[in-house]
């Protein structure tokens, strides 16, 4: 007697869950963006009703794979909007072919800011020991200071306003000392020169008297 009852509840549980069993459905599709009408490859297509089964669609936009009437099935990819459907249920010819076009969808990602500092304390040491650069001011006082100006009067050439000046000035003290001696000597400070001026006066007071 057990054994036919237990029989009986077997084939209960196997008529029923035949019953409630949904018809396969060979389920394919290509994938397409909405705005360029240009396919979207590797999409990852999800059965929700398959706990999560998931399959990939090739570089073509293309995927096929068996499903069951009335699974929900969901379209994922970085950059586009999540697209589902539900396959329609009562398919005579056990095949439905679809077409999706996703949404690009655009994702603005918060500013991210790299230091160089690996904690907040080293970048605390860092900035207590920070030199700030001086500003135009500064700088041009330190332009003009005394051994600037030496420095870069030792290596800069001379310019055309400058060597007309110096080439002027010699010109003027050649013209000056033309009466002077070969040693460039002035004769009115030359106790020398004086001697023979004498001299020379004497000898001619002297010939004077002769005569």
């Amino acid at each position: 007697m057990k054994i036919i009852f237990t029989a009986v509840i077997i084939l209960f549980i196997t008529g029923y869950t035949k019953a409630q069993e949904k018809p396969l459905v060979q389920f394919s599709g290509i994938i397409y963006n909405i705005d360029s009408n240009v396919v979207v490859p590797y999409v990852t297509v999800t059965n929700r009703s398959k706990q999560n089964k998931t399959v990939s669609a090739n570089f073509q936009g293309y995927f096929s794979f068996v499903a069951n009437e009335g699974d929900t099935i969901v379209f994922s990819s970085v950059g586009y909007r999540r697209e589902a459907l539900v396959i329609p249920p009562d398919r005579e010819d056990k095949s439905y072919t679809v077409i999706v076009k996703m949404k690009p969808e655009v994702v603005n990602l918060p500013m991210v800011t790299v230091l160089p500092w690996a904690s907040v304390d080293e970048f605390t040491k860092e900035f207590m020991s920070l030199k700030f650069a001086d500003d135009d001011l500064e700088i041009a006082k330190k332009n003009v200071t005394r051994s600037s100006l030496l420095a870069m009067a030792k290596n800069l050439p001379r310019d055309g306003q400058e060597m007309r000046g110096v080439n002027f000035q010699n010109n003027h003290i050649a013209l000056t000392n033309k009466a002077m001696n070969m040693r460039m000597a002035n004769p009115l400070l030359n106790p020398f020169a004086w001697g023979s001026f004498i001299q020379q006066i004497i000898n001619g007071d002297k010939g004077k008297g002769n005569n």
